[in-house]
């Protein structure tokens, strides 16, 4: 077909996706790979340069929307056919897309034209438990189709919610399975959660910054948007103090672990002072933990620390497993969780067992700890190599957590010229995503800051862009 020698090495070279998508394009440009000709589906080329299946399917999305290549239903990828008129003409140059809300929210998803995506929120392809997933697959290809052929309990797939239940109990939270209600992931908990406890008009409290995805959420249910400035140790708790005192909240939203988007952990004892303020001023916590499993050691949980009284506990499986295996869970008090059931059931009905069963295998494969052990040790060492680079380029970082995907920072003053939104739409221009901090404003205020995800900001091409852009340079 053509040349190709992937480089595996992290450090300073370009990711596996970006070296394929390169390959193609050089052999289609220089007609080694000729309009219409075929070219290897993504199974035979992970197995020709053991790649991971993730990672191709990943460059040929990318080659698809960039118009290099075109994939014919039952036929297979083939190389774009040029145009009639010009025989020597190659695929429209790409545009960025144009960086707003909508964008983010849902068209990020289907967008896989961007190279750099320093803004995701999501593993690379090749870091996931693919061989778990696989084996997965196949085990539940065995299970007779009538076992899964109905819509499944309302609670969700009762050995995943064993599991659930005692992986909770290793981290202090004593719940049973009846405890526990399995979803579509996080993001949909959330929402069950919001509809179930909240009517519109209701005040409640989130953390500035905040997880961006939560708050169309909020505005979407009625509810009235008050911010808690959110500190290296957790919450300012003299403001939340203040903002309860002055808004009469019902409801505050939190990230324990690893927050989303300033990667920061929460102390013991900020997370003993959140619980009393919520006792004191009758606040429900929704606490929103996806990213515990990417944490080493130990640090608060919120729910156990309450007994699962006035805190909901939220958590899944898309930060380790695959963000495409949408199943999450809530664990609440008993009697809430029976209300939380029949709002799922009312919105949506059951989760699907299948995915549910998915997850459960991959948990009890056994190899599943160790794929989360070597997740942590490269998100680690992604730690030290970026925030190397922020040093070397004199940027402010806000908290170095050495753990999970995020790393929120700032350019010096002189790099910060027209805001962090503009930022953004310069980075656009040279295929790189930057997540401003008017994604996780309330107010979508045009702050400095920018999160960044760890494992997608290594390489050398986004430094050279930051580096002109704190020089000054357009």
């Amino acid at each position: 077909m053509f040349d190709f020698q992937p480089v595996r090495t992290r450090h300073q070279a370009p990711t596996l996706v970006d070296q394929v998508v390169d390959a193609y394009v050089s052999a289609i440009r220089d007609q080694t790979l000729r309009s219409g000709m075929p070219v290897p589906s993504i199974r035979d080329f992970a197995r020709t340069y053991q790649l991971s299946t993730f990672t191709v399917a990943g460059a040929y999305s990318r080659l698809v929307a960039q118009g290099w290549l075109v994939a014919r239903p039952g036929a297979g990828y083939r190389v774009a056919p040029r145009p009639k008129s010009d025989a020597q003409a190659l695929p429209t140059p790409w545009q960025p897309p144009r960086l707003n809300a909508g964008w983010l929210l849902s068209d990020i998803y289907a967008d896989h034209s961007i190279p750099i995506k320093s803004g995701g929120g999501w593993l690379p392809g090749e870091w996931l438990n693919e061989e778990g997933l696989h084996q997965a697959l196949r085990h539940l290809g065995r299970v007779p189709a009538l076992r899964i052929a109905g819509y499944g309990h309302p609670y969700g797939y009762a050995p995943l919610r064993e599991t659930v239940a005692a992986s909770l109990a290793t981290q202090g939270l004593d719940v049973t399975m009846d405890q526990v209600v399995l979803t579509q992931g996080v993001a949909h908990g959330l929402d069950v959660v919001i509809r179930t406890l909240l009517r519109p008009g209701d005040t409640v409290l989130v953390e500035q910054p905040c997880y961006a995805n939560l708050l169309p959420l909020l505005r979407l249910a009625g509810l009235r948007i008050v911010s808690v400035p959110r500190t290296s140790e957790g919450l300012d708790c003299e403001a939340l103090t203040r903002v309860a005192e002055a808004h009469h909240p019902r409801a505050l939203f939190v990230n324990t672990v690893l927050q989303n988007p300033s990667g920061a952990v929460m102390t013991m004892a900020n997370a003993f002072r959140v619980l009393q303020a919520a006792q004191q001023h009758n606040l429900w916590i929704i606490e929103d933990d996806i990213s515990r499993e990417l944490m080493p050691g130990t640090a608060p949980l919120l729910a156990a620390l309450d007994g699962a009284q006035r805190v909901v506990y939220l958590g899944g499986y898309s930060k380790v497993i695959s963000p495409s295996v949408r199943v999450g869970y809530i664990a609440a008090h008993r009697d809430l969780i029976r209300d939380i059931a029949r709002t799922k059931m009312a919105v949506g009905l059951t989760s699907p067992e299948i995915m549910e069963r998915v997850v459960h295998q991959v948990i009890r494969e056994g190899r599943y700890r160790a794929h989360i052990v070597r997740t942590r040790e490269r998100l680690a060492q992604a730690h030290a190599q970026v925030t190397h680079q922020m040093d070397e380029l004199g940027m402010q970082v806000w908290s170095r957590p050495q753990a999970g995907l995020f790393l929120w920072a700032r350019l010096a003053e002189s790099g910060m010229h027209a805001g962090a939104n503009a930022l953004a739409e310069l980075a656009l221009q040279d295929g790189i995503w930057l997540a401003p901090g008017s994604y996780f404003d309330p107010d979508e205020a045009d702050i400095p800051w920018i999160r960044f995800n760890v494992a997608y900001s290594q390489g050398a091409q986004l430094w050279r862009f930051l580096q002109r852009m704190q020089a000054g340079e357009r």
